[in-house]
């Protein structure tokens, strides 16, 4: 069995981006090439018709880790402008972000739906009408993801939400004994914030916020 038919909705995925192509390749990760044609729109915004060339690599452990995905003929400028990372890989919005996402759509037809087109949209719609990227945009790499963490869990700081992804990556009886995020001067465990933290804990294993605590 191809370990890309153990990916949700990969089929669905295909019939609907028919030139995308699933390769073989050894291991459990899961490789889609291709074009993506896409049409979309937003509010106050037109309907875009667009196409991309992409490699989409899926984790064995998808949906709780996300795909990493490249644009392959360089359509899209390789600069922060256009949230390209600076190994190539796109900039789709915080990790945290678009795993709340793909939670509540945890296929790989609900990723492209809710994560990947619209970035598209939002890169084409720039690439044509220039201005800023027509959604709220946030600062390109980790400045970007410590500010829309801040506002994920409702903080004020970025220290404190740096705080908070770090005791996601800890066992939780270890993690309800340190000074919860917040500052209230209670410990996680008693203080409501640690309801936030339940609902960030059930999306991805302790060893992924690790990884996004050092990114």
């Amino acid at each position: 069995m191809h370990a890309g038919t153990m990916v949700p909705g990969v089929e669905v995925f295909l019939q609907r981006y028919p030139r995308m192509t699933l390769l073989p390749i050894a291991g459990r990760e899961v490789l889609l090439e291709g074009e993506l044609q896409f049409s979309a729109t937003a509010a106050n915004h037109p309907e875009i018709s667009d196409a991309y060339r992409l490699r989409i690599a899926v984790p064995e452990e998808f949906p709780s880790a996300l795909p990493v995905v490249e644009e392959l003929d360089h359509k899209i400028p390789r600069n922060g402008d256009f949230h390209v990372n600076p190994g190539g890989s796109l900039c789709l919005g915080s990790p945290l972000r678009l795993l709340l996402k793909l939670s509540k759509v945890p296929t790989l037809p609900g990723y492209a739906s809710h994560c990947l087109v619209p970035y598209l949209y939002a890169i084409s719609h720039k690439l044509q009408f220039g201005g800023k990227l027509p959604f709220h945009e946030l600062d390109h790499g980790r400045p970007g993801e410590i500010a829309d963490y801040v506002e994920l869990f409702g903080l004020q700081r970025r220290e404190q939400a740096e705080r908070a992804i770090r005791l996601l990556g800890l066992k939780k009886r270890i993690a309800n004994k340190s000074p919860c995020p917040c500052e209230c001067g209670r410990p996680l465990g008693k203080c409501v914030f640690n309801k936030k933290l339940a609902k960030m804990r059930r999306l991805a294993s302790r060893s992924w916020f690790r990884a996004l605590s050092t990114r």
